[in-house]
């Protein structure tokens, strides 16, 4: 396509928000006309299936549960008074115990305020917060932030170590909507037990977001904490940045919390519209079905360009990755679909792997963020006429372009500047584009059978390795791991036990290993 036909392509598929000043420019994605008409029908269930979805639908059928995380910034569009409420009162409350926080109203027993915020949560309750606070958290903001969001011992007490003598003035946050979570719970366990250890009142720093009557809420009322938040069941992990989950976090933080639900909400409004040429979500799923043939055969590549925004890949693999990487379809049949999505930043990009995409293999499509704001302090002119930002600006087209000429796709999601109401535009319109192709492709975007999978077949390897102890406790003599395999009553699962012993000798547990490591089969395993 000439440069001129390719203007003109780019005028009749540019969208634009004039109240948020977002652009979203598909021009660069070469579907044609007929592929929308094709998926007109499929798009018209979408938009009937997310107007349920918003009134209250059950959409979660295995659970039996809604999916509301819209009504968070628009409590309205609730289906029930009681709903609508407990939203109107969450604000209110995270809004007081922010300002008590920050005005030392509520302080630790060891400082007049605090300084500093641990949050240990796991996926969408880290990824969340975490993106949202690299983007938008100030260069001092009132409570430095730390997370713990991984059950790897080396990296908790990493975490700890920086904070040092600051845990005296560690506000702890504890999210997990059932309490009984392994990731969060272990982080909790291991920063309570450093707290006792310095002889610190674990209750006077702790705070709980979490379903009420849960285990993590229960604990949090009877040992007196400072404050419980809700999570509530309608929400999903990596939908509950607008929830208590990423809102407390944020306004901690010193982050305009209402600039991002207003963002949020109207986004909700503009992807509402059952045009797909007027809806930039419709124009993303268009994209992204057109991209992988329906079937996610090609990769999305984000590549934001700006500094702050590194982030959103990361949070966008979660929120893409897991709502949409599903076995079977809504009517039982073995489909394998998903998008896999991952990113770094531009300039950066430049010099790492846009070689690839330039000329290598073609399985991706690129979605380019750019920010039309450079910086809002003033910058110098590094070249006549030229500043850093117009070098960042010229990167992002010249990659564009260059990829466009060798054949690969992309995407560009323009905004004003990076701030919360732009933040929060972001996050509903990919929400909603997530929702969107789900529909279209047939699937269930709000289960993740997949990741409960996992966490079974963790349980049944810890349930193994205490069966392994004790065998190895009452039987006094070494066995082989074949041995100990059939005494554990897992005599199929050889690797399995060889593997737990590995790790529990390693690290100093007990565990004595006789024989040729290099042949696991000739060990002897006993403890001390």
């Amino acid at each position: 396509m000439d440069t001129l036909a390719l203007w003109q392509r780019y005028q009749d598929w540019l969208y634009y928000d004039k109240n948020l000043e977002l652009y979203l420019d598909v021009s660069r994605m070469r579907f044609d006309a007929e592929l929308v008409k094709t998926l007109q029908p499929k798009f018209a269930k979408a938009f009937k299936d997310m107007e349920g979805l918003e009134g209250g639908a059950i959409a979660n059928p295995d659970e039996g549960r809604m999916v509301g995380h819209y009504w968070l910034r628009d409590p309205d569009l609730a289906p029930s008074e009681d709903i609508r409420q407990d939203i109107a009162e969450t604000l209110d409350q995270i809004k007081t115990f922010a300002q008590q926080i920050h005005q030392g109203e509520i302080h630790p027993p060891e400082a007049p305020k605090f300084t500093d915020i641990l949050s240990i949560g796991i996926g969408g309750s880290a990824l969340g917060p975490q993106f949202v606070s690299a983007a938008l958290a100030a260069d001092v903001p009132p409570l430095a932030i730390h997370f713990i969001d991984n059950t790897d011992p080396a990296g908790i007490h990493r975490v700890l170590r920086q904070l040092k003598d600051r845990l005296k003035s560690t506000l702890i946050l504890n999210i997990s909507k059932s309490g009984g979570t392994p990731e969060p719970r272990n982080g909790m366990l291991e920063v309570e037990h450093v707290y006792e250890q310095q002889g610190l009142n674990f209750a006077q720093h702790a705070v709980a977001i979490t379903v009420e009557g849960s285990k993590l809420d229960q604990l949090a009322k009877a040992a007196g904490w400072l404050a419980t938040f809700p999570l509530y069941d309608w929400v999903g992990g990596r939908t509950s940045v607008m929830s208590a989950v990423g809102l407390l976090l944020a306004a901690l933080q010193g982050i305009d919390i209402k600039a991002m639900l207003a963002g949020a909400k109207e986004m909700d409004v503009a992807t509402r519209i059952p045009q797909v040429k007027d809806n930039p979500a419709a124009l993303l799923a268009l994209c992204w079905h057109f991209a992988g043939d329906g079937k996610g055969q090609k990769d999305m590549v984000v590549l934001p360009y700006k500094d702050s925004l590194l982030l959103f890949s990361r949070y966008l693999q979660q929120l893409v990755m897991e709502s949409l990487g599903k076995q079977t379809d809504l009517d039982g049949q073995a489909v394998y679909q998903g998008i896999a999505v991952y990113g770094n930043k531009g300039s950066t990009d430049q010099h790492a792997y846009v070689q690839q995409l330039r000329e290598g293999v073609p399985n991706f499509f690129a979605t380019f963020i750019e920010v039309l704001e450079d910086s809002q302090e003033p910058t110098i002119e590094i070249e006549p006429g030229v500043k850093t930002g117009d070098y960042l600006s010229g990167f992002l087209q010249g990659t564009q372009q260059a990829l466009y000429e060798n054949h690969r796709d992309s995407i560009t999601v323009t905004i004003p500047q990076v701030n919360s109401r732009t933040i929060g535009a972001l996050i509903a319109l990919y929400e909603r584009a997530v929702g969107f192709y789900a529909s279209l492709v047939n699937i269930n975007a709000y289960h993740q059978p997949g990741v409960e999978a996992g966490k079974k077949a963790a349980a049944s390897v810890l349930d193994l390795q205490k069966r392994i102890l004790q065998v190895l406790q009452n039987e006094g003599q070494p066995l082989n791991l074949i041995t100990l395999a059939q005494k554990a009553g897992s005599p199929k699962q050889v690797e399995a036990v060889y593997k737990i012993v590995r790790h529990l000798e390693a690290n100093q547990r007990g565990i004595v290993f006789q024989g040729d490591r290099a042949k696991p089969s000739s060990l002897k395993i006993s403890v001390r």
